[in-house]
């Protein structure tokens, strides 16, 4: 972040100097949720969360460096306090950003591929110039400011992924970061019981088009209908990206391999060039060519777009993971969220990845848990995955906990061959079922809303000793030229249950 007196917090946010703070002391570190992650220098919010207030850390914050407290009331230590610690996060991001003359805003939102798209996003960008892109799924009203007070002088551009819960949240976060650039990938039918239809959802993402000043850029996917639609909702100009040959971004003689990793020939208004991605699923054509688009009306030559797409590994934990542990059984964590399109595009995957050996099929697995906020749509819509894992030729499917039961209903109704559809209670039950079952060679994919919890059943799946599978970086690792700074969680939680939105891809 860029230093900012106390004096200047308080004129940004609204508030106002308690408890000895002092008008002319600088922050001259980063903002923090987590007292357990405060450096010196640094403006510690205190937020009230699921099981602990933030404000019962602010003495243990101020005495580990911390300038002063964003409060929403008085702890005994220099503070700004606010009416509205949120409020005034979004405040503060807005007042660095219009302080930054020379950063370019890319903003983009999906139902489904925000996440590996802003780290696709993340690589060509930082070819260009210094950028931030969000940590994990920092997409919401606390994630999102977070991510722009990184900024500072030497950035150029902000990387803003944006999830919604509700018509207008969009528009609020475009409010924090004015979009130059704004993408929109697709609406599918995540949190289709909040939102009540597909129209409802695709009324909200469109908002992130209506931020644009007219000489701002439209990134649209032309496959998508109602993305495509968008264009009439904004002045700005419009480029489109997709396999429908009239795409200004396109991708031709799309394949994968054995590994089900995509490869295809990007062709745009500046030439063509040879992509192959090192991500697996053939959903990560869209996301790649959606980057693509982006990083070409921003200056990158289409050859340097495709070496850098050819380059990047996953960046964001449990998503698509393929992990293969010494005994030949791959296991693929795309544990973090779950809705119908994304379980959908990770079976397609499971599916080529059991058809690609080099010794012949492979057994592949689908172990399934619940796709939460869907609404009276849920049994219908885990219904219809379990068909569709038939239909993919999946061997085994292995539905966990009770709301998941209508993917076995469906895959029996099908017509799933005997013993190929089970159901565990738990996660420790399908971990149990798993031991027992998996042979040398078989494909595991762990998947279901984050709040079920599989991604543990896919870190156990794990415990023997491993190596990372296709060239895939592990949880940890990250992709080139994104920076990714020390994590931090709202005091006592997970940093993307606070900063990101918890259930499936948020649209």
């Amino acid at each position: 972040m860029i230093p900012l007196t106390l004096a200047e917090v308080a004129a940004a946010t609204g508030g106002r100097l308690v408890d000895g703070a002092a008008p002319d002391a600088v922050v001259t570190g980063g903002v923090v949720i987590d007292s357990r992650a405060v450096a010196a220098g640094d403006l510690f919010v205190a937020f009230p969360g699921e099981r602990v207030d933030g404000h019962d850390y602010a003495p243990g914050a101020v005495a580990a460096g911390a300038v002063a407290v964003l409060a929403t009331r008085p702890t005994g230590v220099p503070a700004v306090l606010v009416d509205d610690a949120q409020t005034a996060l979004g405040r503060l991001a807005r007042a660095v950003v219009d302080r930054l003359p020379d950063l370019t805003v890319v903003a983009l939102t999906g139902s489904s591929g925000k996440t590996s798209t802003k780290d696709l996003l993340g690589v060509l960008l930082a070819r260009l110039g210094p950028t931030v892109a969000p940590v994990g799924s920092f997409n919401n009203e606390i994630g999102h400011p977070l991510t722009a007070l990184r900024c500072d002088t030497g950035t150029r551009y902000l990387v803003a992924e944006m999830g919604a819960r509700m018509p207008g949240n969009i528009a609020y976060l475009c409010g924090i970061t004015p979009p130059r650039v704004a993408l929109a990938l697709n609406v599918g039918t995540s949190h289709l019981g909040i939102f009540g239809s597909r129209e409802v959802i695709a009324r909200t993402k469109g908002e992130i088009v209506e931020a644009l000043a007219p000489d701002g850029v439209a990134v649209l996917n032309a496959d998508d209908p109602l993305v495509a639609a968008m264009a009439a909702r904004t002045t700005a100009r419009v480029v489109t990206f997709g396999r429908a040959p009239d795409a200004d971004v396109r991708a031709q003689d799309v394949r994968l391999d054995a590994a089900a990793r995509p490869r295809f020939r990007l062709t745009a208004a500046g030439g063509s060039a040879d992509v192959a991605l090192a991500l697996h699923g053939e959903h990560h054509v869209a996301n790649a060519l959606a980057a693509a688009a982006v990083a070409l009306e921003l200056g990158l030559p289409v050859a340097d777009v495709a070496q850098a797409l050819s380059g990047a590994t996953a960046a964001s934990r449990w998503r698509m993971e393929v992990h293969e542990r010494a005994d030949g059984v791959t296991v693929v964590n795309d544990a973090y969220n779950a809705n119908p399109d994304s379980v959908r595009a990770a079976l397609e995957a499971l599916a080529a990845m059991g058809r690609g050996g080099t010794s012949g099929a492979r057994r592949t697995w689908a172990v399934l848990g619940e796709m939460k906020e869907l609404g009276d749509d849920s049994p219908g819509e885990h219904d219809s995955v379990g068909r569709l894992a038939v239909r993919l030729g999946v061997s085994r499917l292995v539905a966990v906990g009770d709301p998941a039961r209508p993917y076995a209903q469906g895959a029996a109704a099908a017509g799933a061959p005997d013993g190929a559809v089970a159901t565990a209670p738990d996660a420790d039950a399908a971990l149990d079922l798993l031991r027992d079952a998996l042979q040398p060679g078989d494909v595991v994919l762990v998947k279901a809303s984050r709040s079920v919890g599989l991604d543990r059943l896919a870190t156990r799946l794990l415990e023997t000793p491993v190596t990372v599978g296709g060239g895939v970086a592990d949880s940890a690792s990250s992709a080139p030229g994104v920076p990714v700074p020390p994590v931090a969680v709202a005091a006592g939680e997970d940093v993307e249950d606070r900063a990101g939105r918890k259930e499936g891809n948020a649209p």
